[in-house]
């Protein structure tokens, strides 16, 4: 495997690059970490009086993607905003969906695989929008979730231990998109995402990110940016799904997959809770000091990205407490 290469053409893919848009939406709004509700987080945090958290997080799909496969876009606006949920170390509560149409005929297998979804994931539908007169089917869902403790984007300290937990069981339904909840029986996915705020509860986890749109690679970008930390990643050590190439599933968006940053002494836990549960969860770098993440294979190094010199998300680099 050639490292430089790999690194190369991730930093290209429209899939890594997709996320740079953030940048320019949250500078028009005025927008920076720290932000009511942190922004770079994989769901807005909101304190409660008395303890806990609210969470709330929400997602907009490409066109193209919703036109190709309506079923699975609606069943992934439920999905994904539970793995956003999860991710911080909450629970959904419940969604509410805003879809556009051109008819009523045309939007049904969108709304079918928003209900499948609510009722393989357990979380409600109470309510959304709907637009029957546009021109082509559009999609975005908003969630809500509880949090007693959080995982967050901007915990990732020097010396913990990345770990990679991901559910390999599934095949991919279009372009980079695996889904792993396709054929898993009923009550099994829940419980899998209960693994989670469970590790945040019992102060297992305080940093990490759910496997977005940007792959494990790009995700490990934001989770370095929003800490102000640098990562290594060994790609040595990354397990793919069978018969799938390393470098498409760097940057698949996996359905079930999370980064975490753990204390080396409690790595062997938090694998452990993943692995009791048949999802492969292992070591596949570490948390360093500086601003870049870089790949290492075959005992070659290379920068894939370096957020000091390029902003990734663009939210304003958190003070350099561990340079």
């Amino acid at each position: 495997m050639n490292v430089a290469q790999v690194a190369s053409a991730l930093r290209e893919h429209p899939s890594i690059r997709s996320k740079l848009a953030i940048s320019s939406a949250t500078e028009t709004l005025g927008l920076a970490q720290m932000n009511e509700g942190r922004p770079g987080d994989d769901a807005a945090i909101l304190p409660r009086k008395g303890g806990g958290f609210d969470l709330l997080a929400g997602e907009g799909f490409i066109p193209g993607f919703v036109k190709d496969d309506p079923w699975f876009a609606g069943w992934c606006g439920v999905m994904v905003n539970v793995s956003d949920i999860a991710s911080m170390g909450g629970r959904a509560v419940g969604v509410v969906d805003q879809v556009w149409a051109p008819d009523a005929d045309t939007v049904k297998p969108l709304l079918q695989g928003l209900r499948d979804a609510a009722n393989a994931l357990g979380v409600p539908v109470v309510g959304g929008h709907s637009n029957f007169s546009a021109g082509e089917l559009g999609l975005a869902v908003s969630i809500f979730g509880r949090a007693e403790k959080l995982i967050t984007s901007f915990d990732a300290a020097p010396g913990d231990v990345l770990i990679a937990a991901a559910d390999l069981r599934g095949a991919y339904r279009n372009f980079d998109n695996f889904f792993a909840a396709g054929d898993a029986p009923a009550g099994r996915v829940q419980e899998d995402f209960e693994v989670l705020p469970c590790l945040a509860e019992d102060d297992l986890v305080k940093a990490g990110k759910d496997i977005s749109q940007g792959g494990l690679v790009g995700t490990a970008l934001m989770l370095a940016e929003c800490s102000g930390v640098g990562i290594e990643i060994d790609l040595d050590r990354i397990e793919s799904p069978r018969g799938v190439a390393l470098d498409r599933w760097l940057r698949s968006y996996p359905s079930f997959g999370f980064l975490l940053s753990v204390a080396p002494e409690k790595t062997s836990q938090v694998c452990d809770r993943f692995n009791e549960r048949d999802i492969d969860a292992r070591p596949i770098g570490v948390v360093s000091q500086g601003t870049a993440v870089h790949l290492r294979a075959d005992g070659a190094s290379a920068e894939f990205w370096n957020y000091q010199s390029a902003p990734y998300l663009g939210l304003g680099l958190r003070e350099m407490h561990h340079a």
